[in-house]
């Protein structure tokens, strides 16, 4: 089961470079100043060189061979901004608008890993999600069969016999209300996501019903996305819609579908709408002992991932090796 160190083992094989959009906050300076030390994931930190420096001077951190980019001082500007023109022709963007637009770390970061510059960016420690995500959906934009960008969380917790519990759960974080097809789109990635570390997934569509025990709108949605699912991955283990108890708990699945391959063994859960997602995977986190990490978007073109405004040095981190690693 899931550990970092297969991360780690799959960047050493194939080292990544990761921007980072607040380069001078110290929980990122902290978070660098630990990858420098390694040989798996270089940091390339976005903003003024003199205040990165000053930062990491003032924080305690060696930051020594870090490359700093400075959106003000890049000598491929000239470059980017055409090619940020050319991305957004359709919105008729001028040059003038482009670099002022490129001024904003979020958005010169995304550039860099547009341009092959970096192969993964990690940003939001300071602002929104949605400031993350739409410098992305505008540049990276999403990958070729997807209509949307999605996220999931990897919940993580040491078992009884010294494997690592591992769940993925979906969306908690971007889609408010997703559609059945949406939410196919959404299982399926994050089938793939869990799979890189190391679930064998196992999809659950969840409702307050179990097959058809219960009924409503809500229930037809889920209901009717796990066909679609399933339909669309037939050789991926899916069923919906379930219960969350029937999802999890053998004794419960044997009583109220003791023909899924499915309940009683799901590892991922797709949740109705962020509502039910976030409230989900909280209640695991706080409750259940569990770490979570994300939220993971999925659905890009490129590894680009968003951190809480709250999160420490350390998550900075983990977030760090996780979105290198999808690269």
């Amino acid at each position: 089961m899931f550990g970092f160190g297969q991360l780690i083992d799959i960047l050493k094989k194939n080292p990544k470079k990761i921007v980072f959009t607040e380069g001078s906050d110290p929980r990122i300076l902290e978070a660098a100043s630990r990858l420098l030390a390694s040989n798996f994931l270089s940091p390339i930190l976005v903003g003024n060189e003199d205040e990165i420096q000053r930062s990491a001077e003032e924080s305690g951190f060696n930051i020594r061979g870090a490359h700093i980019v400075d959106p003000a001082k890049y000598d491929r500007m000239d470059e980017m901004v055409e090619m940020f023109c050319e991305l957004r022709k359709s919105k008729g963007v001028t040059p003038e608008q482009a670099r002022k637009t490129l001024a904003q770390a979020n958005y010169f970061g995304t550039m860099l890993v547009k341009m092959g510059e970096a192969d993964a960016l990690l940003g939001g420690a300071t602002y929104s999600t949605a400031d993350t995500v739409r410098p992305a959906l505008q540049l990276i934009k999403t990958k070729p069969g997807n209509s949307i960008v999605s996220s999931c969380f990897i919940l993580v917790r040491p078992s009884a016999t010294g494997d690592n519990e591992v769940i993925a759960m979906s969306d908690c974080a971007i889609n408010i209300k997703p559609t059945e097809d949406e939410l196919v789109e959404i299982a399926l990635e994050s089938a793939k996501c869990a799979k890189i570390f190391g679930v064998d997934p196992k999809v659950a569509f969840l409702s307050y019903s179990t097959l058809g025990s219960g009924s409503g709108e809500d229930v037809d949605k889920m209901r009717n996305a796990a066909a679609k699912a399933k339909a669309k991955a037939p050789d991926l283990p899916i069923e919906g819609e379930l219960q969350f108890d029937a999802a999890v708990a053998p004794r419960v699945a044997r009583t109220k579908c003791p023909d899924s391959e499915v309940a009683g063994h799901a590892n991922t859960f797709i949740f109705p709408d962020i509502n039910a997602g976030n409230i989900g995977y909280k209640i695991a986190q706080r409750l259940g002992n569990f770490e979570a990490y994300g939220p993971i978007l999925l659905g890009l073109n490129a590894p680009i991932n968003d951190l809480s405004r709250g999160c420490n040095a350390s998550e900075v981190y983990s977030m760090a090796i996780i979105t290198a690693a999808l690269a």
